[in-house]
C-alpha cells in the first residue's frame, strides 16, 4: 500500500555503494604509497618549495681557503708586475748604453777620418748647425748638426765642431758622424759641450768630410 514516500531504486543504490567502496580502496592505496618502505616505486618524489636563504647567516667574508688563494694570487701578480718593471728598466738602460756606445764609436771613426783631411773638408755645404735652447738641455751648451747627402750616391760623413771662447780660442772639440747615408737623406746628431756654462762658448763648424 503506497505511503507517499518515493524509494530509491535498488540498482542505483548498489552502484553508489560500489563507487564508495572503490574510492576507499584507492584512498588506502595512496596512503600506503606515501608511507612506503623507501623502495623506488618509479614515481618521482615531489620536492618542497625552495626556501630563500637567511641573509643574516652570511658574514660577507670569503672562506679562509678561498681568501688565502685570492691573497696568494694578488701577491703573485704584484711580484710579476715588479719583475716586469725591473726588466723593462734594465732593457731601457741596456738600450741607452748601446746607443751611447754606438755614438762614441761613430764619433771616434769621424775623428779618425778627419785627421786625414787637409783644410775644412769637402762637405761643408752639406752640413748645418742649429743651437738648442739651454732651457731644453738643463743649461748645457748643445747644437743639432744636420747632415744631408746632396749627392746621388750613398756616403758617410765626418763632422768636427769647435767650441771657442770670446777670444776665438778653441777650448773644446767634438765630433759627429753619419754613416752610409742614402742620397737625399739626412741625419741630425746632437753635439754637447762638456765645459761649464761659464765662460760662454761659441760652437763653430770646423770641418765636414764626405767619404
Amino acid at each position: 500500500m503506497p505511503t507517499g514516500r518515493r524509494t530509491r531504486p535498488a540498482g542505483r543504490a548498489r552502484r553508489t555503494a560500489a563507487a564508495s567502496a572503490l574510492g576507499g580502496v584507492l584512498l588506502a592505496g595512496a596512503l600506503a604509497g606515501c608511507g612506503g618502505d623507501g623502495q623506488d616505486t618509479g614515481t618521482p618524489a615531489r620536492t618542497g618549495t625552495p626556501r630563500t636563504p637567511n641573509a643574516s647567516s652570511f658574514s660577507g667574508e670569503l672562506p679562509s681557503a678561498l681568501a688565502s688563494s685570492a691573497s696568494a694570487a694578488v701577491s703573485s701578480a704584484s711580484v710579476s708586475a715588479s719583475a716586469a718593471a725591473s726588466s723593462a728598466s734594465a732593457r731601457a738602460s741596456e738600450f741607452e748604453a748601446s746607443v751611447e756606445a754606438e755614438t762614441q764609436r761613430r764619433n771616434a771613426a769621424a775623428e779618425k777620418e778627419l785627421k786625414k783631411v787637409h783644410g775644412r773638408g769637402n762637405a761643408l755645404a752639406e752640413v748645418g748647425m742649429t743651437g738648442i735652447p739651454r732651457a731644453e738641455t738643463g743649461g748645457i751648451l748643445a747644437v743639432r748638426v744636420t747632415i744631408t747627402n746632396k749627392t746621388d750616391s750613398e756616403a758617410s760623413y765626418a763632422v768636427q765642431v769647435d767650441f771657442k771662447d770670446a777670444d776665438g780660442k778653441v777650448v773644446e772639440t767634438r765630433y759627429a758622424a753619419a754613416e752610409r747615408l742614402r742620397p737625399g737623406k739626412k741625419e741630425q746628431p746632437i753635439v754637447f759641450s762638456h765645459r761649464p756654462p761659464e765662460p760662454r762658448l761659441t760652437p763653430v763648424l770646423a770641418k765636414a768630410q764626405r767619404y
